[in-house]
């Protein structure tokens, strides 16, 4: 369950900001709330994985403590582009997880997939506000991330639109009324494809979401409903819910992000642009709201919101992350593994689109749902999740 502390301060004094996960898409909107409110945020450290000239730039424009690139091979040209700044310059995977584990008022969880587990996890255990944008910590990891927010009296605050809406509805905190909670898809850019359609679909075509501006894997996931599929199970993780009290609707708009269905029948939803900046300030600025350069919702405009069952005979990675919340243990795991591998062999183009389904289907079976207590034996399944799923792949490119 998210943590009930509310101790934070107020918008109107200087908080100290650690992103991990910088150079990314959910980093660099992070980067431009900041560079908007000059004087309100000390920047703590900026981690990132290999953008070393990029970091640099984003270190100096926001006068960073502490600039960290995980790939020891950037360590040289970030050094030299901070030097005579006063930036302090570190290198590695221990160094990122020294910089996630240094207190702070407020860290952004932003670097993707399993690699970024370990950072997020020193985070929490430093308490403060998590912003959480690290999908994988919660499927992955979530008895044990949960464990440690206790522990430490941290305070997970859900970057998702879809999570950051479910978050919003419930201010009210009357969580034991709800019946049920509702994220929206967009469908992604197959939408309306048949299954034959899909067969052939590119990486191209793929990457061409209909709505939404994000990095090359989550449009991937976005385009086979896997992003969804991951949602559920970090919902299920945040909001302590079953996964039969998660419906998901296909809303082709982007305009409703979530909602919470009560047990008197009110449905409170949250609206706003697709912009992740939304709901980014909003965790960054929470309990208090922040002023934000993203466009207003013009609901006249959009004209018609629509909404739809998502197909799971055509997109069956909602179905396939049902049945690893069922299962428990490294289910959710491992099925967030084998996607990562099969969304880079897709890419590649050594796998088609529909190939992504049955690799991860076939890496499920395989290796069941093993007990993970804690994160080495985490990243042990992980490991193993990727291990089969590169078999798989190979064969499917052969």
């Amino acid at each position: 369950m998210l943590s009930e502390s509310r101790d934070q301060d107020s918008v109107t004094t200087m908080k100290s900001i650690t992103i991990l996960g910088s150079t990314g898409s959910i980093g660099g909107s992070t980067i431009e709330l900041l560079r908007d409110e000059p004087g309100r945020f000390r920047v703590r450290a900026l981690v990132a994985g290999r953008r070393a000239g990029l970091l640099a730039e984003q270190a100096i424009a926001l006068r960073a403590e502490l600039a960290v690139i995980c790939d020891p091979a950037g360590y040289g040209e970030l050094k030299e582009k901070l030097a005579g700044t006063g930036i302090e310059a570190a290198c590695g995977q221990d160094a990122a997880e020294q910089a996630a584990g240094e207190r702070v008022d407020w860290t952004m969880a932003a670097i993707t997939g399993a690699a970024g587990l370990p950072a997020t996890l020193a985070a929490i255990k430093a308490g403060g506000a998590i912003a959480l944008a690290n999908k994988e910590a919660l499927v992955c990891a979530g008895d044990v991330m949960l464990r440690a927010v206790a522990q430490a009296g941290a305070t997970l605050l859900p970057v998702d639109s879809e999570h950051n809406a479910i978050f919003q509805a419930l201010a009210d905190g009357n969580r034991a009324q709800l019946e049920k909670i509702i994220l929206t898809a967009s469908g992604g850019p197959f939408r309306t494809f048949s299954r034959e359609q899909m067969k052939s679909a590119t990486p191209e075509m793929a990457l061409r979401h209909p709505i939404w501006s994000m990095g090359a894997k989550i449009t991937i996931d976005s385009a086979t409903l896997f992003n969804k599929a991951l949602e559920v199970i970090e919902a299920a993780r945040l909001f302590g819910l079953d996964e039969s009290e998660i419906e998901v609707l296909v809303h082709p708009q982007s305009v409703v992000h979530g909602m919470v269905c009560y047990k008197d029948g009110s449905v409170l939803a949250q609206l706003g642009a697709p912009d992740m900046r939304i709901p980014i300030a909003h965790t960054l600025a929470w309990p208090q709201r922040l002023a934000t350069a993203a466009p207003r919702l013009n609901l006249a405009q959009v004209g018609r919101l629509e909404f739809e069952a998502p197909d799971e005979v055509r997109f069956p990675a909602l179905r396939l992350a049902r049945e690893a919340l069922r299962a428990g243990g490294a289910a959710s795991a491992i099925l967030s593994a084998a996607n990562e591998v099969a969304v880079d062999f897709f890419l590649e183009k050594k796998i088609g689109f529909i190939d992504i389904f049955s690799l991860v289907s076939d890496v499920m079976d395989t290796l069941g749902s093993p007990t993970a207590d804690d994160l080495p034996s985490i990243m042990e399944h992980d490991a193993s999740a990727r291990r089969v799923a590169g078999e798989f792949a190979g064969k499917l490119a052969a």
